[in-house]
């Protein structure tokens, strides 16, 4: 009780710069802990569809029954259809509905099929990247932040000291207080801002790996479907 009484009145009694390195320092920190909840929940949710979907893929089950499933589970309320699915419904809808047309190449289709998947793939990434340059932002920002403040306290410490006839601890206590207060702000705010970055950002690169893993298969999947058709309408 004695040592929180003692930190809220060394806020209370801190310079004006003070204070606003620490409010500083703590909105970072409740920011960047908001942005990796945030960020673990859609990671996990991406992990855990790459993982079901792939399974589900390779079963051996129809594309076409594979698509119907899905426009199924997205009449349900509270569905949405994310990650490798995401990739494949877009890629088959464009494959089917370019086929329907009479007189189209099979190159054709398959470009428009790709555009398709590409897009997708492209939302899906920007949905996984979402707010990691802000943690890593928070990262690098906040020890420069927390180390201007510990500057700050310790000058106000000396100043306060010059100041005095006889030097003491109680004189330059205040100040440095306040300056080792910054410090530990500071690296409390970056240290998991960056772990969290770094490991979100590798997690990030192996699902887009796996996606464009995905799309480069599934690919050669449409593109031996669509030939076939070629070949059956020229016999």
């Amino acid at each position: 009780m004695g040592e929180s009484m003692n930190i809220w009145s060394m806020i209370v009694d801190a310079t004006w710069i003070g204070k606003l390195v620490m409010l500083s320092l703590f909105v970072l920190s409740v920011m960047s802990w908001v942005i990796i909840v945030q960020k673990w929940i859609i990671i996990k949710d991406a992990e855990r569809e790459l993982f079901n979907f792939e399974k589900l893929f390779w079963s051996g089950m129809d594309l076409s029954q594979l698509f119907r499933d899905g426009t199924a589970k997205l009449k349900k309320e509270d569905v949405t259809i994310i990650g490798m699915e995401n990739l494949f419904r877009s890629g088959f809808k464009e494959f089917t509905r370019l086929r329907q047309q009479p007189g189209i190449d099979s190159d054709a289709v398959m470009e428009g099929s790709q555009r398709a998947m590409r897009v997708a793939l492209s939302r899906e990434e920007r949905v996984l990247e979402k707010h990691l340059p802000i943690l890593a932002t928070v990262a690098s920002v906040s020890v420069y932040i927390g180390l201007f403040g510990t500057v700050w306290g310790i000058m106000n410490a000396f100043f306060d000291l010059a100041n005095q006839s006889q030097a003491s601890l109680a004189v330059v206590a205040p100040g440095i207080a306040e300056a080792l207060f910054a410090t530990e702000m500071g690296l409390f705010a970056a240290i998991p801002a960056v772990l969290a970055f770094n490991r979100y950002s590798a997690s990030v690169n192996s699902i887009s790996d796996s996606y464009y893993t995905f799309m480069d298969e599934f690919s050669s999947i449409l593109h031996r479907q669509a030939h076939s058709k070629r070949q059956e309408s020229r016999s």
